[in-house]
């Protein structure tokens, strides 16, 4: 049912999730119709209703203005065209159909709204997902109270645990001072609010005689602990941390009522256990792995203990040490995993969050809290917010805030957990330095590179548009940048930052094939994290990009050389900017020579059509290449009978959308290529390619090498 129109009615599960494109929620299918029939879809699809004209994978979408309002219970009927539950796959990359499957998502859709579909219908309010409803209500009450959107964002991520409020520059500066988890509803902060809670609890009913001889006030405490943390986690959502924290808290509550006194080993391997139990999944998030390991590496240390001594000032000083000894302990034993997790670690983190931890947890928290029932504490919170990140912003300016590392094999860096572990110990100190030679294999592993001679091609799956990063011996360069997702999200942040970062690759040069969105869409981005990588393309010099990086034309005759693989430019020529082109005209056309045993040549031709084909077979450039980057995503104006002739590729990539507007490839031009016996490979069905020069016969497919049980088979 993919591309085509289906009536749909149902209700709206949780609070919908407004940006400049238009809405997106998720709708639980009461019933659906295609062409009057009666048919089967999935219970739960993630809906996106967008205003104006908006890319949905690719496809221009003209549609009506979206509702003023959409809440969290309504029954709505519209007509929605549906999506099988595609993401794009990339190395150490994030698993977007994984995240669905968890949420019990096995489609997407967007609505059709325009002038000739029928009218989405508003049917009913119903009541069942109040939870969702209320969640809803206070955060329109926090946006419509706090004037500063910064501040706003992060009081309702507190709050109602939308995390979708905060600004991306804003989770930047969190990634690097490693306070990300503070401002998320983690299991820090449940565990804060139960220990809170039961506090509370004991201390009212110890006012009461009859209630201690029904129940001891400590284990009142304990229950009422444990039900208010989940009542409050069912309030701000009901994320995964929260579910992990709340079953983790009740085994330890049930053992604790039940006379249970284990160690700490057996206590700490049962909440594991039932966590797994009831979500098998945890065992691949990375959350699930940093919370039990820094609590395992706690129990462990004896971490967080402070030894009494005389004085109440000392008794201070005592618990403070501890606290700071906690963070240094979880800090150094969580590094090594943090490095393979995230492929980066906050050096800033340690000071960052001896002072956001307190602040958070017992200013900025109680305060967004409180402000549900006297919203004018919401300005203090909002203060107290000012404060932070005036000091996260300083330290996250540092040259040096965070240690960027190759992500190291999984067991690389379960030994330098164990490294970590044993120099924070409490052992002896000839003991903890054996700490050191676990360590440093994490801190010195290096990506395998291409030897001297041979290069490697990784074509990345950023949708429709082009992105190849090419690396040699001790160089990299990046053939396009990919699209502009939306004005918050593009493909330089989403994907090739990333990508760059668990590779550990410095760009030498970004090369940007011609002005087309779906190539320079992630260029901003790529630049700002990249300062040192020069930038040569056929833009206009009016551009806005330059003003980020001043560019160098590409013009054809142009040649490099790195580790002795050989770079040249074939197209455009000088004299084709002294006239106006269209920009596909314009498009760099890159060849790459290895002068190892095998002599590769790979040729990147960004969106040239059959007019420049022709013109480069006239001229007798060399084109003969081993992989060619499909011109022009597949386009029926590109991949001409001459132009395959003359390039004689073994393989051919196609960078493109899943189920992209344009229909790229086109079903007649990947038949010339069939007809001539080249392997295609596209971005759907093979997600992020990667080939090398010194082993031409084996291009590898992230989404065979990665495929999964809940990962999308696409026909």
């Amino acid at each position: 049912m993919e591309g085509r129109d289906v009536l749909i009615s149902g209700v709206v599960t949780d609070m919908p999730q407004r940006n400049e494109a238009g809405l997106r929620f998720t709708l639980a299918v009461d019933s659906a119709t295609l062409d009057g029939e009666p048919v089967q879809v999935p219970p739960r699809v993630d809906v996106g209703w967008y205003a104006g004209v908006y890319s949905v994978g690719g496809e221009q979408v003209a549609l009506q203005r979206q509702p003023g309002d959409l809440r969290a219970g309504e029954r709505w009927r519209m007509t929605v065209r549906l999506r099988a539950p595609h993401g794009s796959r990339n190395p150490h990359g994030f698993d977007y159909e994984l995240w669905l499957w968890e949420r019990g998502v096995q489609a997407s859709a967007y609505v059709r709204a325009g002038s000739a579909d029928p009218e989405p219908q508003r049917l009913e309010q119903t009541w069942t997902h109040p939870v969702a409803l209320l969640r809803q209500s206070v955060r329109e009450r926090i946006y419509a109270h706090v004037e500063q959107r910064q501040f706003a964002g992060l009081i309702a991520a507190l709050v109602v645990g939308d995390q979708n409020a905060i600004d991306r520059v804003d989770w930047d500066v969190f990634r690097a001072t490693g306070v990300a988890h503070l401002v998320s509803i983690s299991g820090l902060h449940i565990t804060m609010f139960a220990w809170g809670a039961a506090w509370l609890v004991a201390w009212l009913w110890r006012r009461s005689g009859r209630l201690c001889l029904l129940l001891p006030a400590v284990d009142a405490a304990l229950l009422g602990g444990v039900l208010l943390a989940t009542a409050y986690s069912l309030f701000s959502g009901w994320g995964i941390p929260a579910q992990r924290t709340c079953l983790m808290l009740a085994t330890v509550a049930l053992l604790r009522l039940s006379g249970a006194r284990w160690p700490w080993p057996q206590v700490w391997m049962l909440a594991c256990a039932v966590v797994v139990a009831v979500d098998p999944w945890a065992l691949l998030q990375a959350g699930f792995w940093l919370s039990f390991v820094a609590v395992g590496v706690l129990f462990a240390t004896d971490a967080g203990v402070a030894r009494p001594v005389a004085g109440l000032a000392r008794g201070t000083v005592s618990r403070l040490a501890a606290m700071l000894r906690e963070q240094w302990v979880v800090t150094v034993a969580l590094a090594p995993l943090t490095l393979l997790l995230f492929g980066q670690v906050s050096i800033v983190g340690l000071a960052a969050n001896a002072l956001a931890i307190p602040w958070v947890t017992l200013v900025v928290t109680p305060l967004a809290m409180a402000g549900v029932a006297v919203p004018w504490l919401w300005d203090l919170a909002g203060g107290a917010i000012a404060v932070l990140m005036q000091f996260l912003q300083w330290l996250a300016a540092w040259p040096w805030a965070t240690l960027t590392l190759a992500t190291a094999p999984w067991w690389l860096a379960a030994s330098g957990v164990l490294g970590g572990v044993l120099l924070v110990a409490r052992l002896p100190l000839y003991m903890r330095f054996l700490g050191l030679p676990l360590l440093l294999p994490v801190l010195l592993w290096q990506a395998p590179l291409p030897p001297v001679g041979e290069f490697e091609l990784l074509a990345a799956d950023i949708g429709q548009g082009n992105a190849v990063l090419v690396r040699t011996a001790t160089h990299a360069l990046l053939y396009d940048a990919g699209p502009r997702y939306s004005l918050e999200s593009d493909a330089g942040h989403r994907v090739l930052l990333p990508l760059l970062q668990v590779l550990h690759t410095r760009l030498d040069l970004l090369l940007l094939s011609h002005r087309d969105t779906d190539h320079v869409g992630g260029a901003p981005a790529v630049l700002a994290m990249q300062p040192q990588a020069k930038l040569l393309s056929s833009i206009a010099m009016d551009d806005r990009l330059q003003s980020l990086r001043k560019s160098q034309h590409c013009v054809a005759g142009q040649h490099w050389e790195w580790d002795g693989v050989q770079f040249s430019i074939l197209h455009p020529q000088a004299a084709d900017y002294e006239s106006p082109h269209p920009p596909n005209a314009l498009s760099c056309v890159l060849r790459i020579l290895s002068t190892g045993a095998r002599s590769q040549t790979a040729l990147l031709v960004g969106d040239i059509e059959r007019v420049q084909e022709e013109l480069l077979v006239a001229a007798q450039a060399p084109l003969k290449a081993d992989v060619l980057l499909v011109p022009h995503h597949g386009s029926k104006t590109s991949s001409s009978e001459a132009f395959l002739a003359a390039v004689q590729p073994r393989e051919a990539w196609v960078q493109s959308g899943y189920r992209n507007r344009y229909g790229h490839p086109v079903a007649a031009v990947m038949q010339r290529y069939q007809e001539r016996g080249i392997v295609v490979h596209d971005s759907p069905h093979c997600g992020a390619m990667t080939w090398r020069s010194d082993s031409p016969s084996q291009t590898l497919c992230d989404r065979s090498v990665e495929m999964h049980y809940w990962s999308h088979h696409v026909p």
